[in-house]
């Protein structure tokens, strides 16, 4: 994740923050659906706080919560009461908030009495806006200065931020209020029993022109852009039945968040990516959006389509010091905000990442196998050609054959692979690793793409082609375990520093490697035997880091934590080379830790070990939902099923062997070569349903080194 380049930390919006999403708009609260400036709350919008402070008052005193409730990931709804009325045990008045988050927000708040008298109250709604940038709203540094109020007519006033070039604003309307300054006021009177409702719209305004929020602002939920769009998303997606119904639960949540997090690009509606996560990854990030879709595939094939169009139509074209953008390298991060990245360069696209490169051609070839690859795209294959050209050239900086990484300016990340912290990279005695750095999963992931071009290389005919990416592949894997393997270690080194030298701490890195396949078959059983080792699982899930390193620290963000995302590519690695049973207690571990923060993973939690505490620590300032954390038991179930495709070469290895306490595990709908079908694993047996007439069923898993070559037609 970005943002994490400085020793500043993300503040905790709080225990009970309540998160709404609605592509890249969302809204944090406090649990009573205030927000409160001094802390990360707020409405964002292109990742700017258009609402600073929204504060309901009861008579002057805030709503005490009674419950909270996310219904629809757009949707929030809080029902409260108000403050102490003198003479009574009980306040009679109770308060519903329901909010939806659109581009704008939208808010119904309702006040019913349970009185047998009349009761005449005075209800206020402050508002400001101070269009702070949502890093400066991350780590502390917003100055939180409201901007003053223009009342336009009754009920309505507008804010305008100042020196902005889109002039950046907001336009409140409340129908019936008296507007104050930066408060709508109304004295209600109460029937006996009776209630009062009143809408609140806040649309974001660009140059002075207010943007439709929705296009039934006014009417039905389920008439709301967003609902349409999720409804459209739920049929869409596969149904799950599991026999263990917390199994069951994440997945369905799993799905519920991965619709949550699409955004769409204005001149391509129809072409759905996944942001990074809520609330401070609302954007398309290369490597996190490229591993979403990928681990995602078994649910919707057409996000890593969009994403790897959207990537593509980015892509790196020119050198540019202060972005880092050089010739055919994919983007880490693009932002909406006009002052967002001055922390990476100043641009609204940053491409300082060594990962998200290769990672880009080895979706396309997963793509391609899952028959999504639709025909005349030709233009993905050429950014896949500009990528590979950008490995052998700007990614190996000294000619040795190995990608590595630098920034190129004082600014951009230190760190330039997914654990892009400052000091995620770093040797066994807690040393800091400086660059060039080459790290190992890169080395994996281009290892991968040589495989996944040689593939589509070998799927179009071109038998030529595949045979020289096959060589570059092999070339690779023999250089990568002579130079990163530890014999003394018996496990990868992280890490050739910029002299290379092996950066020898016990890192979850390795983990991807097994996944890549770039492991020779002699060193793999070492590998998992330290990935699943004491120092490295805590019972929920694979650290990081090894908790006998000298930077371990399993409150930190990448130095012990345990990450979802992680250890769902772990366990594909583990799997891929036949050990079933770590595979095994690693998915367990995971979704018994998913069901104790509610059926959902978050993007990261501490790495306490189970046998110190009864239940998973969370990380304070993780983001949840996140996409990658929600896309992993899609990869974690996958990878237990032994559900690998070949559509091109018409074969499809299925070999499920699920933990036993999963029970049978039925799917339906699930996208597949164009055609949707179904999946059965039960006690008695596996059938598999509406596969089209060319695919044949492998019953054995398919082996870590076999690639799959195209078949003359007979």
């Amino acid at each position: 994740m970005a943002g994490w380049n400085a020793d500043t930390l993300a503040r905790h919006a709080g225990t009970d923050a309540i998160t709404i999403v609605e592509g890249s708009s969302f809204c944090a609260s406090d649990a009573n659906g205030d927000l409160v400036p001094d802390l990360p709350h707020g409405v964002f919008f292109r990742d700017t706080r258009i609402v600073s402070r929204l504060t309901l008052l009861v008579d002057g005193a805030p709503i005490e919560v009674l419950s909270s409730m996310t219904p629809e990931p757009y949707r929030a709804v809080i029902v409260g009461r108000a403050g102490h009325m003198p003479g009574r045990a009980d306040t009679p008045l109770i308060v519903e908030r329901d909010r939806r988050i659109d581009g704008g927000l939208r808010e119904q708040v309702t006040l019913r009495s349970y009185s047998r008298e009349p009761i005449s109250c005075h209800v206020e709604l402050l508002l400001e806006a101070d269009f702070a940038d949502i890093f400066e709203v991350k780590e502390g540094r917003a100055r939180g200065l409201p901007r003053p109020t223009t009342t336009d007519a009754a009920g309505r006033f507008t804010i305008e931020s100042v020196g902005t070039v889109d002039r950046l604003g907001l336009a409140v309307t409340a129908p019936g209020a008296a507007v104050a300054r930066d408060r709508l006021a109304f004295h209600v009177v109460l029937p006996p029993r009776g209630s009062w409702s009143q809408r609140i719209i806040i649309a974001p305004t660009l140059h002075g022109e207010e943007i439709a929020i929705g296009a039934a602002a006014e009417g039905p939920l389920l008439e709301s852009t967003p609902a349409r769009r999720f409804l459209a998303w739920q049929s869409r997606v596969p149904v799950a039945s599991v026999e263990d119904d917390s199994i069951e639960r994440v997945v369905v949540q799993s799905q519920r968040d991965l619709g949550s997090l699409r955004i769409f690009d204005p001149k391509h509606p129809e072409r759905a990516v996944v942001a990074a996560g809520v609330p401070w990854f609302m954007a398309l990030f290369g490597r996190d959006s490229l591993l979403t879709s990928y681990m995602a595939l078994p649910l919707d094939p057409t996000l890593a389509l969009g994403t790897l169009s959207t990537l593509a139509e980015l892509q790196g074209t020119e050198l540019d010091v202060s972005s880092e953008e050089q010739p055919g390298r994919i983007l880490h991060e693009v932002r909406l905000g006009a002052t967002t990245n001055l922390a990476l360069g100043g641009e609204s696209v940053y491409y300082g990442t060594a990962d998200a490169t290769p990672l880009f051609v080895v979706v396309l070839g997963e793509l391609a196998r899952w028959g999504g690859l639709p025909e005349g795209t030709d233009e993905l294959l050429q950014a896949a050609d500009h990528a590979l050209a950008w490995i052998e050239r700007d990614g190996d900086r000294d000619g040795d054959g190995f990608v590595e990484y630098e920034r190129l300016n004082d600014v951009g990340l230190i760190n330039q692979g997914w654990k892009d912290s400052w000091d995620g990279v770093n040797f066994a005695d807690g040393t800091l690793a400086e660059a060039p750095i080459a790290l190992c999963e890169v080395q994996g992931y281009v290892y991968a793409a040589y495989n996944a071009r040689a593939f589509l290389a070998e799927s179009r005919g071109d038998r030529e082609g595949a045979a020289h990416w096959t060589g570059k592949a092999a070339n690779l894997k023999q250089r990568f375990n002579e130079q990163f393997w530890m014999p003394d270690r018996g496990y990868f080194a992280i890490a050739l520093d910029r002299d290379k030298r092996q950066v020898d701490a016990c890192a979850s890195n390795m983990g991807h490697c097994l996944w890549s396949g770039i492991v020779d078959d002699d060193k793999a059983r070492s590998v998992a035997d330290h990935l699943l080792s004491k120092q490295m699982f805590t019972g929920w899930g694979v650290r990081t880091l090894a908790s006998d390193m000298g930077a371990y620290n399993p409150a930190s963000y990448h130095n012990g934590s345990v990450w979802p995302h992680d250890n769902a590519i772990v366990a594909a690695g583990l799997t891929r080379y036949g050990f079933l049973d770590e595979a095994q207690r690693l998915v367990v571990g995971q979704f018994e830790a998913a069901n104790h923060f509610g059926g959902r993973l978050p993007e990261l939690f501490c790495g306490f070990d189970r046998e110190e505490y009864p239940e998973p620590v969370l990380y304070p300032a993780s983001c949840s939902p996140q996409a990658w954390a929600a896309a992993a038991p899609f990869l974690l179930l996958r990878s237990v099923l032994r559900f690998e495709p070949s559509v091109p070469t018409g074969e499809l290895w299925l070999a499920p062997a699920p933990p036993p306490e999963f029970g049978d595990i039925h799917l339906r709908n699930v996208p597949f070569a164009g055609a949707r079908i179904s999946l059965d694993v039960a006690r008695d047996g596996t059938t598999v349903s509406g596969l089209p007439e060319r695919i044949t069923v492998h019953r054995s898993p398919l082996a870590a080194t076999t690639t799959p070559t195209r078949r003359e037609p007979s």
